[in-house]
């Protein structure tokens, strides 16, 4: 069985690997050039492709996994190419001399700035099939929805304009796959406007965390659902009967702790958590939100992702009655989002201020809905006492039940009031805070809820 390599050799391993792979790759297609111009009608002899047994590689794994052949080997550097030696495409620039421009069965297409050669899965085609009609057929089957290409997302292919023939798409490799190939890490994508998403970390604890028996209770659970579903689907027999993925409501008022929760779920089952921008996903043309959370839903669709849509109700609230143009386009913008979460394999959590907002098709869709209370008393004097982690830094006046007892807050409203405390003693050049120090913090903090007490 094969040691995983130390993080500082998977880069040397996996960049012989390629070498191994491009030279290969570089054979068969001045072959295929060779053939397709001075021997057509012969039978095509390919390279044999370099072996990798035994081979630790991150390239050579990903090929294991998906049980991979030759033919899938060589668009899977075909897409690699641009990214690792541009250059190594440079044959398939050369122009029909009779026409004046490039040969139409070469495919590919021209970036915006990338100078080089990029291919299309005509390109993979042509490569793999030359004029052999039947085995043109076979190979264009490699870009099927059904392939491993498609399923564990290795490949994107992305179609021209309505159409044009489906092998006009153009050919790329996953940025996972790539990171992969190239480092050995999983891709944890950035926020950009292609993924309207930030992964949410926290350096806090369940210990930070105050929340009420039933509450933490329903919370295990989903997190025992994250961390066991395989086990609980196939040896339990329920695979059949029930999806894999998870959708949950988090209810309550602001500061109560609903977004630290999702984010302490996903530290205890070891899955990311991604929180989508609404503000970069809601749009007011036709087909550009659902085209927004398409983006999102297909990058998480086979990781061990987390969803969280926080302030749900901009994008999950009640359908209208339909009588607009507009009312229709909300309308169909709920549709495709249940769709969506209705399929998605991962855990999805929607968080909102009130239950009422969200639309009641999701609202049934929900495999539990959990409210978030106000803290009581006894909960307020634990998040007081947790606030200030220097014993030095309270004052010998501060009565923390005091201020549990008698003022109402969240958790994130205390966190607002300490903040404001520590500023106020640095400023007036104290050490510590003070009880007035924070009664001001709380007045400030009921005056902006709009209450005065």
């Amino acid at each position: 069985m094969n040691q995983p390599l130390p993080p500082m050799h998977v880069a040397a391993a996996g960049a012989q690997t390629l070498e191994r792979e491009i030279a290969w790759f570089a054979q068969l297609l001045e072959a295929r050039f060779a053939h397709y111009f001075s021997q057509p009608g012969t039978p095509f002899e390919a390279p044999d492709a370099p072996g990798l047994h035994g081979d630790a590689s991150p390239y050579a794994a990903i090929v294991h996994e998906h049980a991979l052949g030759g033919d899938e080997r060589v668009v899977l550097m075909l897409a690699l190419l641009p990214h690792l030696r541009p250059q190594a495409l440079d044959l398939l620039f050369t122009q029909n001399q009779v026409q004046g421009k490039r040969f139409t069965e070469f495919g590919g297409w021209k970036g915006k700035s990338h100078e080089g050669f990029l291919p299309t899965c005509e390109t993979a085609v042509f490569i793999l099939a030359g004029e052999d009609l039947a085995r043109r057929i076979e190979a264009a089957a490699l870009f099927d929805e059904a392939h491993p290409f498609a399923r564990a997302r290795l490949l994107r292919v992305e179609p021209g304009g309505d159409g044009e023939p489906p092998l006009s798409a153009r050919l790329a490799i996953a940025p996972d796959c790539l990171q992969r190939i190239t480092t050995g890490a999983c891709h944890k994508p950035d926020f950009s406007a292609s993924f309207p998403a930030r992964r949410i970390v926290t350096r806090l604890g369940w210990d930070d965390l105050v929340l009420a028996p039933d509450v933490r209770a329903e919370i295990d659970n989903i997190v025992l659902w994250l961390d066991k579903r395989g086990t609980l689907l196939q040896e339990w027999g329920l695979d059949k009967a029930v999806k894999p993925g998870y959708r949950c409501l988090f209810y309550g008022p602001p500061g109560t702790g609903k977004t630290l929760t999702a984010t302490l779920m996903g530290v205890a089952a070891g899955a990311d958590v991604y929180r989508i921008d609404l503000s970069m996903v809601v749009s007011k043309y036709i087909g550009e939100t659902e085209k927004n959370l398409a983006s999102v839903f297909d990058q998480a669709q086979d990781k061990n992702w987390v969803l969280f849509f926080d302030e749900a109700d901009a994008l999950f609230g009640k359908r209208t009655g339909g009588n607009s143009a507009n009312d229709r386009h909300a309308n169909q913008e709920v549709s495709y989002l249940l769709q969506r979460i209705e399929d998605f394999p991962g855990t999805v959590i929607l968080a909102s201020n009130l239950r009422g907002n969200i639309d009641d098709a999701f609202a049934r869709r929900f495999q539990s809905a959990i409210h978030f209370p106000m803290p009581d008393a006894d909960g307020r004097l634990r998040l007081w006492q947790g606030v200030f982690q220097d014993p030095a830094r309270i004052g010998a006046d501060v009565r923390f039940g005091e201020l549990a007892e008698h003022h109402e807050l969240s958790g994130g409203a205390i966190a607002n009031v300490a903040r404001y405390a520590a500023i106020q003693a640095a400023r007036m050049g104290r050490t510590a805070v003070s009880q007035q120090d924070l009664l001001t913090g709380v007045t400030k903090e009921l005056i902006k809820e709009g209450r005065t007490h």
